[in-house]
């Protein structure tokens, strides 16, 4: 593979007049820096994609494997070697905020198989490495996937890395739980596959609130918290996720969890509606 592969945002140069035209909202860590960490996947795609051309950073880091030339002038690379992450140097562009996401490349995309994606064990390493670079505000996108990822609670955090990360100092810690579709199945035989047909009508009991997001509205999720994420550590559920993917004016429900620490009432979703 080329070692300078072209990051592409696939935005189009009619997106990219709007989006200098569009007053953009003042955030938390507005005219900062952000450091984004396995940018894989369409999940990742989207985050970065969406973050990167908001307008609210002062600039873009992108963890890799390897130099790569992005074409966009306000994103770079920073290309980091080895898996030992506390031999890391700081990142040469300061930065105030840090996403970190889990979802592994698509094989397919040759850039997604030059940027460096955390394993799960690597979070506290990499949580500290990011405080070193002086990130104060920390998003960690966790996929509904247990056994695999730390697993966040709705109210508070569930095991010992998740709270040693929410202890190493960050201002603004939040943790996003979105619900992961189910893995495709290889090539089955005809009695496995009338076993797994029969087996696939219990997805429809699966609570709406616990459904998959799709990455486009996880990302506007991610976006918008960032612009009034407060002090003090935040759990996303995917209930939470899935109500405001639903919602005509995600903004309000955003809002509206951020202030009482909940998500809208019932009386306020039906205004929603």
């Amino acid at each position: 593979m080329s070692p300078h592969v072209v990051l592409s945002l696939q935005i189009s140069p009619l997106q990219a007049l709007h989006a200098s035209l569009k007053p953009h909202p003042v955030r938390g860590s507005a005219h900062g820096g952000l450091i984004v960490a396995g940018a894989t996947g369409a999940l990742g795609s989207e985050v970065l994609r969406r973050l990167a051309g908001s307008g609210g950073f002062a600039h873009t880091q992108v963890l890799a494997r390897e130099p790569m030339n992005t074409g966009l002038a306000q994103v770079a690379i920073a290309a980091v070697r080895g898996e030992d992450i506390a031999a890391w140097p700081v990142c040469p562009l300061p930065a105030q905020t840090g996403v970190v996401m889990f979802e592994p490349p698509r094989l397919y995309h040759d850039r997604e198989r030059a940027l460096w994606t955390p394993q799960p064990e690597q979070l506290l390493a990499l949580a500290q490495w990011l405080r070193r670079c002086g990130v104060q505000t920390l998003v960690l996108v966790l996929p509904h996937a247990p056994g695999r990822l730390p697993q966040a609670l709705r109210h508070g955090l569930a095991n010992i890395d998740e709270q040693q990360v929410a202890a190493l100092g960050f201002e603004r810690v939040l943790l996003v739980r979105s619900a992961q579709k189910p893995s495709a199945r290889g090539r089955l035989g005809f009695p496995e596959n009338v076993a797994a047909w029969m087996l696939s009508t219990l997805k429809y009991m699966i609570p709406a609130g616990e459904q998959p997001v799709r990455p486009a509205k996880l990302a506007e999720f991610v976006d918008l918290a960032l612009r009034a994420l407060p002090a003090g550590t935040h759990v996303a559920a995917p209930e939470l996720l899935w109500q405001a993917s639903q919602a005509p004016n995600m903004h309000s429900v955003v809002r509206a969890w951020l202030n009482t620490g909940q998500p809208p009432d019932a009386a306020e979703r039906s205004s929603l509606e």
